[in-house]
């Protein structure tokens, strides 16, 4: 096996570790959330601490003003299953480059909101290099193998018909 062969092995086994990593934060930050009854008071408490909070940039006042406080219930919920949803993908490697994505910006209304825990930094260090090379953080997964299933002419992953579209696969 040639050196480079090697080389794009190990980087595909890393991006995948790297991905199956980051989702599995994703999960635990989720199932924390609905173990601990995460709910509206929750996202009411993360709106009202916008309006006081100098830490808070405007545009995150205006939108928990308008926007969170008064859909607090439906931000309890949707905001674990968010986070269970992106551990989920990642972790198959399903729409990679879609939840890299949404990890970072979720974490970065996170941070908006002043909400910063230790391994947010983290997850958008591990979410990085799934931007710059989600082709290859998708070899291995769950996509990848339905792809390449014997039988489905024209649609392997690596066939100019899925060139544009395995980037967000």
């Amino acid at each position: 096996m040639s050196t480079v062969r090697r080389a794009t092995r190990a980087g595909v086994g890393l991006l995948t570790l790297v991905r199956v990593a980051l989702g599995a934060l994703w999960l635990h930050e989720g199932v924390v959330k609905v173990r601990a009854g995460f709910g509206a008071a929750d996202i009411g408490f993360v709106a009202d601490n916008a309006r006081t909070d100098g830490r808070v940039p405007g545009y995150f006042s205006a939108f928990a003003d308008h926007v969170l406080g008064p859909a607090a219930g439906l931000f309890g919920v949707l905001m674990p299953a968010l986070e269970i949803g992106l551990g989920l993908a990642l972790v198959a490697g399903v729409l990679t480059l879609t939840a890299a994505v949404g990890s970072v910006v979720t974490l970065m209304s996170y941070w908006s909101a002043d909400q910063l825990i230790d391994q947010y930094p983290v997850m958008v260090l591990l979410a990085i290099p799934l931007l710059l090379w989600p082709a290859a953080a998708a070899r291995l997964s769950v996509t990848a193998a339905v792809l390449r299933r014997p039988g489905r002419a024209g649609t392997r992953i690596d066939g100019t018909r899925w060139e544009g579209a395995r980037r967000w696969l």
